[in-house]
């Protein structure tokens, strides 16, 4: 079963570090687009165990035994695939879209706008790393039901603005569903960048 402390670093990989960064934004780090701005807070974490049938990566073959599901409180979801690349083990790969739709308790469909790429070669900010984001089409599927605990399995596919093809075919190994929800509390420490 994965443990959380995987699944927090996914989310965290893609949902938290370009947060910190929005400050260097200026500083040519990041590239800019109109949906840019600050990163929502992630209020659940779903992560699920089993493989990946397919997950294909701009053209290459990988595997993997963990995908998260984050959920933020603005309504962004990503779909983050910790990729098993024996040539860099900080790739991971993330589904990323906005109004997800149930059609019943055990399907679910979101959308895809945009790929968020990380690896060893992504520039860092405050020692973290910085997802490529990539404008995207596709859409997810998942069967399976979180408050029950059970996801059967999750399909993706996306083709980015520069004609890169991204697909999952991810199938759990009936470990119950880790799922957490995370409250936002006031901040322990003072900004040391304001």
């Amino acid at each position: 079963m994965p443990s959380y402390s995987t699944a927090a670093a996914l989310v965290f990989l893609f949902s938290f570090a370009p947060s910190f960064a929005q400050s260097r934004q200026e500083e040519g780090i990041l590239s800019s687009s109109s949906d840019d701005g600050p990163m929502p807070f992630i209020d659940l974490l779903a992560s699920m165990s089993g493989h990946c049938k397919t997950l294909t990566v701009a053209g290459r073959s990988f595997n993997c035994k963990t995908i998260a599901y984050a959920h933020g409180d603005k309504g962004r979801v990503n779909f983050a695939v910790a990729v098993d690349d024996p040539e860099d083990e900080n790739h991971v790969v993330s589904f990323s879209g906005e109004n997800g739709k149930r059609a019943d308790d055990n399907s679910y469909e979101l959308p895809i706008d945009r790929m968020l790429l990380n690896s060893r070669d992504r520039p860092k900010v405050d020692g973290l790393p910085v997802p490529s984001k990539q404008a995207s089409t596709g859409v997810c599927r998942q069967t399976g039901n979180f408050a029950a605990r059970k996801v059967n399995d999750v399909t993706c596919f996306a083709i980015d603005s520069e004609g890169r093809r991204y697909e999952l075919l991810f199938v759990s190994d009936g470990t119950p569903v880790s799922v957490r929800r995370i409250r936002q509390s006031a901040p322990s420490i003072q900004d040391p960048f304001k």
